[in-house]
């Protein structure tokens, strides 16, 4: 059969093809307990969901006072040098610190992450060791960051538990910052940027976080809902398809609100392509 989305085929013939880790952690975001996971402790990659951290200690530096969200940030070479997806943002020229928050939250912009980087830790390379510091503060002991995007890299790497503790402590912020995971859309020079959020609007109590992808770990996507006082997180990585990582993550959270059976017995077996 044909090999499935963001599958990486070997070009030598007869070359075994290579599947992303599939993983998943649903969690409930209060006590941190772990309600059903699968491969939750396997190395693989974060991809944009590497983002959430670069955002969370952005939040730290708003509340610390060493950064305002009117302030605004320099554009440098390096960071228009970044593989898409992108603001596409002109050396030299600047970005207010909540546009920089509103593009990764929906656009998932790479470059705007490595503007943030650098205007945080002076270079990304020291950001990257300010995101490692930060994740084995929470816990996050089998994550390493080499960058603030998430794109490939051999040493970027993490487990489904970790990027659901990352998760739990981003809904866990004021909820004004957490409110930017929910937006759907923002104003950029005129123009509507569009999020690449889907299950936004389509899962009860459901508002963010984030979403991703690269080859070597598939479709991933850290997603949160509130029902009744009660918060969930939910993280699948290695997702054949957006549609059907999408499909998981609801099946998670409607498993663990009580709504559906146990994921053992849902297959995913969507491999329609990603939209």
């Amino acid at each position: 059969g044909r090999v499935a989305a963001g599958a990486a085929a070997g070009t030598a013939a007869g070359a075994a093809v290579f599947r992303p880790v599939h993983a998943y952690v649903l969690m409930d975001a209060q006590s941190g307990r772990v309600l059903d996971s699968e491969n939750a402790d396997t190395l693989t990659y974060p991809a944009s969901l590497t983002k959430m951290m670069t955002l969370l200690l952005t939040f730290e530096a708003l509340e610390r006072g060493t950064l305002r969200l009117d302030q605004e940030l320099p554009v440098s070479r390096h960071a228009t040098n970044q593989k898409p997806s992108r603001l596409n943002l002109a050396v030299g020229s600047t970005i207010r610190v909540e546009d920089a928050i509103l593009a990764l939250t929906v656009k998932s912009a790479n470059d705007v992450a490595v503007v943030l980087a650098e205007a945080l830790g002076g270079s990304e390379e020291q950001f990257a060791e300010m995101m490692t510091a930060k994740a084995q503060a929470l816990g996050m002991t089998s994550t390493t960051f080499r960058n603030a995007s998430g794109l490939p890299h051999k040493e970027q790497r993490t487990t489904a538990r970790d990027m659901a503790r990352l998760s739990r402590a981003v809904v866990s912020r004021p909820a004004r910052e957490y409110a930017y995971f929910s937006r759907t859309r923002f104003d950029w020079n005129g123009t509507v940027v569009p999020g690449h959020n889907r299950l936004l609007g389509r899962v009860e109590g459901y508002d963010g976080i984030k979403t991703g992808f690269i080859n070597l770990s598939g479709f991933n996507l850290a997603g949160s809902a509130s029902r009744n006082g009660q918060r969930l997180v939910a993280v699948v990585l290695g997702g054949t398809t957006a549609a059907a990582r999408d499909r998981e993550v609801a099946e998670l959270l409607e498993q663990g609100f009580g709504s559906a059976p146990p994921k053992q017995t849902v297959a995913v077996t969507d491999v329609k392509a990603a939209r």
